[in-house]
């Protein structure tokens, strides 16, 4: 799983930077890494490997930052895809924002690192999640 979340983004990122350096205004790259570079469970190691995806993004802010491409990544917590059968109370509760996320909390997050007025950013990893790595506890 590693190879292919790291190496994907590694690879779309410098074939991307290719084109963006022709740009005026360069470019920006969002990565999608978790919070579980964060925090782990246990039998978890394979999912924890997106992390690397962290390391990855402010290592190509550096590298890519002189050709006026920003690098930032998005680590999302519990996000309802739609994909539970039934979301209970104490799913969204438990979460200091007091709900489970949806997908639209991270579009307007890649809105956010998108928008041109905010090239000042990068290198950054923007945790989307309720507040829920801060507390370190979710409820069985």
């Amino acid at each position: 799983m590693k190879g292919t979340n790291v190496r994907s983004c590694f690879l779309a990122t410098r074939e991307a930077a290719k084109v963006m350096r022709n740009n005026r205004d360069g470019g920006t790259v969002v990565n999608l890494s978790s919070t579980r570079s964060k925090m782990s469970e246990p039998n978890t190691e394979a999912y924890a490997a997106k992390g690397a995806i962290s390391a990855l993004t402010h290592a190509m802010a550096i590298t890519l930052g002189k050709d006026g491409i920003t690098v930032n990544s998005i680590s999302p917590g519990w996000i309802d895809t739609g994909d539970y059968n039934e979301l209970r109370e104490i799913d969204h509760t438990q979460h200091p924002s007091g709900r489970v996320g949806k997908p639209q909390d991270i579009a307007r997050a890649c809105l956010y690192l998108t928008a041109s007025d905010n090239r000042f950013v990068t290198g950054t990893e923007l945790v989307i999640d309720g507040g829920m790595t801060r507390k370190m506890i979710y409820e069985p």
